[in-house]
């Protein structure tokens, strides 16, 4: 296929914010009916290079055709009435409003009859638009609070179908999505494929990704590396293209034995609180105690019930010592952390610096009686930033402008300065790219051998067997079953016990 077949270039795309060059010189090219995956590491310039084809901001130099016309959007509704649509990692949603106004914000004119909102007609728009992909069970007039993540995402899809797109930009979505929301956003991208639309699939899946994809875009450190066809997918050769060497395929623990102390730290003991219920289980020393399950088993719950973010109905949770945990600060004062699958929201403070996260934990012993003490604060982030080799500009960088394995560093950083022994990770490695994984998983052996304590709540199977102690499965917010590491682990198995 030739020029012909082409509906966006780009050539010589350049970004820096501040001394980090976020982009070099990038080109790609999109053709009709084509389902394009762009991969790379964390801060490769994926994200930052699809926000200037969406005209989220722009880029220093470079040229960009669609069409075959220079395509220069001044902002994203520019971009989107030429059809450039992008559906981003994080939240792009607004909890005060209604489903409906989400859908429709910017664009309420629609809806306006000599000046006065048509809120009836909206909720009616807005719900042919959730109807169109798949998610008829969310009601358009809700307040978009009431909905969980999963179903928010669903609201940005529905928002960006309604546009008819011509280009459908996903950055990290399925991330946030269970299989069946997956599935969804799989059909709508095949029918947009059908219909000779197109598709920037943003994925650190590279399993997802070789099943999804026509096309492959390897970026690495803002440079273009490579472009492989279908017939010449191969996980080993674009694991070696991303990083620049060959990766290991396995990078979990590589012993086979669960630990044997049975020093009890945390416990729950008959616990029911929203979908769970009567869960009791004891997390000893030294162990990585796993969770696995369905999306909707209760899992994410139990994290936040174990760190006393949300009391229980019934039941206790225990401390080592048998003090109960009912609050954050219960928690925090037997040394128990916490970061949650939605990191952004419930575990960072996105528009703080790098400084205030890594601190914010740890003031009573950054200070001087009642004063902060600066040269303390500094060189407390120094630190547990040149640990976790977090790339920075600088200590009051805002963490938005990090990558999404950048930020879930300055979260491990806040709790490792604090001097946590008990770690609630949830997800911990949901949109991160295979190296800070290798680097996460690195890290819970090193605790471990230290004889700190892990809970390890995953929706990835592999990641759940290759790391725990033991793995407990939940199903309808019940313990289905409970396996130690030495079992001989499989996901078959384990699925059995989840459906």
């Amino acid at each position: 296929m030739g020029e012909q077949g082409l509906l966006l270039k780009t050539e010589e795309m350049y970004k820096s914010f501040g001394i980090t060059k976020a982009l070099k010189g990038v080109g790609i090219e999109l053709r009709r009916g084509q389902i394009l995956g762009l991969i790379g590491e964390n801060g490769s310039g994926k994200s930052t290079l699809t926000s200037i084809v969406a005209a989220i901001q722009p880029a220093d130099s470079g040229k960009m055709y669609l069409e075959g016309q220079p395509y220069e959007p001044s902002d994203t509704m520019e971009a989107n009435e030429k059809g450039i649509c992008m559906i981003l990692q994080e939240k792009g949603t607004f909890d005060a409003l209604t489903v409906a106004k989400n859908i429709f914000v910017g664009k309420e004119n629609l809806f306006c009859k000599k000046g006065i909102l048509d809120n009836r007609a909206m909720n009616r728009a807005a719900q042919e638009a959730l109807d169109a992909v798949g998610a008829d069970y969310i009601r358009a007039s809700m307040p978009l609070g009431a909905l969980n993540f999963e179903d928010r995402k669903l609201v940005e899809v529905a928002r960006a179908m309604y546009m008819k797109p011509k280009i459908l930009i996903v950055d990290e979505t399925t991330t946030a999505l269970s299989r069946n929301g997956r599935d969804i956003l799989y059909e709508i991208m095949k029918k947009m494929k059908k219909e000779g639309k197109s598709v920037i699939f943003i994925s650190h899946d590279i399993d997802e990704l070789m099943e999804i994809c026509d096309t492959l875009t390897i970026l690495r450190d803002g440079v273009y590396i490579d472009t492989l066809e279908k017939e010449k997918f191969d996980a080993g050769m674009i694991r070696k293209l991303m990083v620049g060497r060959e990766v290991a395929e396995n990078y979990y623990r590589s012993d086979c034995e669960s630990s044997k102390n049975k020093e009890v730290v945390l416990s729950m003991d008959h616990v029911s609180a929203r979908e769970l219920k009567d869960i009791t289980f004891e997390l000893h020393k030294g162990e990585i105690l796993g969770f696995g399950g369905l999306a909707d088993c209760g899992m994410h719950i139990l994290g936040s019930v174990a760190f006393g973010n949300i009391e229980p109905d019934l039941g206790r949770v225990l401390a080592g010592d048998g003090s109960i945990i009912a609050s954050p600060r219960d928690a925090m004062g037997r040394k128990i952390a916490y970061i949650s699958k939605n990191r952004d929201q419930e575990s960072l403070m996105v528009a703080s610096s790098i400084r205030d996260n890594i601190c914010c934990a740890s003031y009573n012993k950054l200070s001087q009686g009642p004063f902060l003490w600066p040269k303390a604060q500094d060189a407390f982030v120094d630190r547990w930033a040149g640990e976790l080799e977090i790339k920075m500009q600088g200590l009051y960088q805002y963490v938005m402008e990090l990558s999404g394995g950048n930020k879930q560093k300055v979260a491990l950083a806040k709790w490792l300065g604090f001097g946590a022994d008990i770690f609630i990770l949830d997800c911990p490695t949901r949109g991160i790219d295979i190296g800070v994984k290798s680097n996460i998983y690195a890290l819970m052996e090193e605790l471990r051998s230290q004889g700190k304590s892990i809970i390890l709540i995953s929706e990835e199977l592999p990641e759940v067997i290759g790391m725990s102690d033991r793995t407990i499965i939940l199903k309808d917010g019940r313990i289905s079953g409970e396996f130690k590491r030495e079992d001989g682990l499989t996901e078959t198995l384990l699925i059995d016990y989840m459906v």
